[in-house]
């Protein structure tokens, strides 16, 4: 090789080097290493759920008496609220993973309200909660998706059909089955519920959940540590 080539290589390879390990940088401060380790965590219990039966939480139960809201569904809280999976994301709720298969797992309401199923939505309900429990006089809505099979069947009960509007439902009523829809037919997602809490816009609709500022923190609401910035290592559990 000659010294000109020799020289062009250098400049062209630094560069490289620079933007691979600035790269590198970005991933491990965006991601951090507790959500790494949840990703690596969350594989292994998809591949295995009888391995760890102490990650399971129980459907219907509440950490204490004084905790607002029942847990919604049997599973492994896999995913929390403000992970990222990939640059540029954060997850807007919680997501809790079955031990069984697709449409075994029974979903419940968490909390009491109106619920609404817009007339497209295949996996998806919102409950509208008058009365936020922490914060008396505003309101809020609870949103629960994936209850569907890969194809777009839909795993919801037949009392909720599309276009239900305003419904009112006890906490503990039975909402559907844990599926894994992800919108696109024939492109599944691990099976599993996602959860958020959802604010209003102030004119008696919900603001959109996929944005994560529009969405709260549902640690206080379950008595757990579920925000996934200030909890990167622990596996929220309970033993009501």
């Amino acid at each position: 090789m000659s010294p000109d080539q020799k020289k062009l290589l250098k400049w062209v390879t630094l560069p490289l080097l620079v933007i691979l390990i600035t790269g590198l940088v970005y991933v491990f401060l965006h991601f951090g290493r507790g959500n790494l380790s949840r990703s690596r965590m969350v594989v292994s219990w998809i591949r295995d759920p009888q391995s760890h039966p102490d990650w399971l939480t129980d459907a219907k139960t509440r950490c204490s008496p004084s905790t607002p809201f029942l847990f919604p569904t049997d599973g492994y809280i896999g995913f929390l609220w403000d992970d990222s999976f990939r640059p540029g994301h954060r997850h807007q709720g919680i997501d809790i993973f079955s031990n069984s298969g697709s449409g075994q797992t029974a979903v419940y309401a968490a909390y009491s309200g109106f619920l609404t199923r817009l007339p497209d939505w295949k996996a998806s309900l919102i409950i509208r909660i008058p009365n936020d429990p922490l914060h008396p006089g505003r309101q809020i809505w609870t949103y629960y998706t994936h209850m569907a099979d890969d194809q777009g069947s839909s795993y919801i009960v037949d009392d909720f059909p599309p276009g239900t509007s305003e419904l009112y439902v006890e906490e503990g009523t039975l909402l559907g089955y844990q599926g894994n829809y992800s919108g696109t037919p024939g492109n599944p997602t691990g099976i599993h519920l996602h959860f958020s809490i959802v604010l209003d816009d102030g004119q008696g609709s919900f603001l959109n959940e996929l944005k994560i500022q529009n969405t709260l923190d549902p640690s206080p609401y379950f008595d757990l540590p579920l925000d996934g910035k200030s909890n990167p290592d622990q596996i929220p559990h309970c033993d009501p």
